[in-house]
């Protein structure tokens, strides 16, 4: 990656960061716009992932994250946050980027869960959800099969995914791109 495109990456995601830290929403403005900033720079700078690979890295962010969302478990500003990520690092390390994002994420939960003093009801809800999952019939839909939410416990409480997306994208950049951040 270009060292323009990794800072102005680094600043989207420290404004997205924030005002997920202070109101629970990323805005509209700042994720469009990053995206489209995303590709643009993909496209037309030398040494970019060009506009294709952008462009599908864009798509894969926020198929990689919708089913969480569908599932009422993250927000859409973290979606689209997500694929905002895609546009700027392309295909290639959108993965490594997720995978960052749920450790880091899983690490901000527990510690928001210690901190708020619902620890056991955080691991109450997960042991719920992966129960669920296993006890669902797949091969035959019906009514009877409800969706996790519709019996799961209390939630914890909400949670800035934004954070853990931004410490996921830093995470995959240092890692995979360590000599880019040297030169």
């Amino acid at each position: 990656m270009h060292l323009l495109t990794i800072n102005v990456l680094l600043l989207l995601l420290s404004v997205a960061a924030w005002q997920d830290f202070r109101s629970y929403r990323i805005s509209n403005t700042l994720v469009f716009s990053g995206a489209l900033l995303g590709v643009l720079l993909n496209t037309f700078l030398p040494v970019g992932i060009g506009f294709t690979e952008s462009l599908m890295g864009w798509g894969i962010g926020l198929l990689l994250l919708l089913p969480l969302y569908l599932l009422r478990m993250m927000g859409a500003g973290d979606v689209k946050l997500m694929a905002m990520v895609g546009a700027f690092v392309g295909t290639n390390d959108i993965i490594s980027v997720f995978l960052y994002t749920l450790i880091a994420g899983g690490i901000i939960a527990l510690v928001v869960a210690l901190q708020r003093g619902v620890l056991r009801r955080l691991m109450d809800n997960f042991i719920f959800m992966f129960l669920s999952v296993l006890s669902v019939n797949k091969s035959k839909p019906s009514k009877d099969n409800l969706s996790v939410l519709e019996e799961a416990p209390d939630s914890v409480g909400k949670l800035p995914y934004g954070i853990a997306i931004a410490v996921g994208t830093i995470t995959s950049l240092a890692i995979n791109h360590s000599t880019l951040m040297i030169d």
